[in-house]
């Protein structure tokens, strides 16, 4: 009886293991979609930066765009170090299809101060960097339209304009 129930659990997992390999290689033949996504940084209603790619659903791709600033400081109006004001956004294509797209965003940035400010002798003080990072899970957006991902609301506006539409079959990163 044990011979019987081992071989009737070795069958099984035999059996298990050839359908999993089946699926596994099914899904490994399927391609996967493409996207192609623009997205526009907006900055008290201006435009600073932008991003665009072509990302395969259920992949992520990450650009950093770096900006050196260097400020004036003191009473002598001196120049200061350089501050690194990186923008880091990673966005990886959830879902697509020809009524919509979903896209996943996480974002880092490192802001600056517009206005500088003086010390109570009236010198330039430097400004102090502010790091800000958010994340949205699924933006969903109609294919070839632009969406919105408000960011911060003030001091500074930060905003996240976004579009996307499906990409040709050709491999994307």
């Amino acid at each position: 009886m044990h011979k019987t129930i081992r071989t009737a659990f070795l069958n099984v997992a035999l059996m298990t293991g050839a359908g999993l390999a089946a699926f596994g290689a099914h899904a490994q033949g399927t391609p996967t979609q493409p996207v192609t996504w623009e997205l526009q940084v907006v900055r008290d209603g201006q435009q600073v930066d932008s991003f665009s790619g072509t990302t395969n659903v259920g992949q992520a791709r990450t650009d950093t765009h770096h900006n050196k600033v260097q400020n004036r400081v003191g009473c002598a109006d001196q120049p200061a170090g350089d501050i690194d004001l990186q923008r880091t956004i990673t966005i990886s294509p959830t879902h697509a299809s020809a009524d919509d797209i979903t896209l996943a965003i996480d974002a880092q940035e490192t802001l600056q101060e517009d206005n500088s400010r003086t010390s109570t002798s009236g010198c330039k003080v430097p400004p102090v960097p502010r790091q800000v990072s958010g994340s949205h899970p699924g933006l969903v957006l109609k294919p070839g339209e632009w969406g919105q991902w408000q960011i911060i609301d003030s001091n500074p506006s930060l905003a996240y304009r976004v579009r996307a539409s499906l990409g040709s079959s050709t491999a994307a990163q």
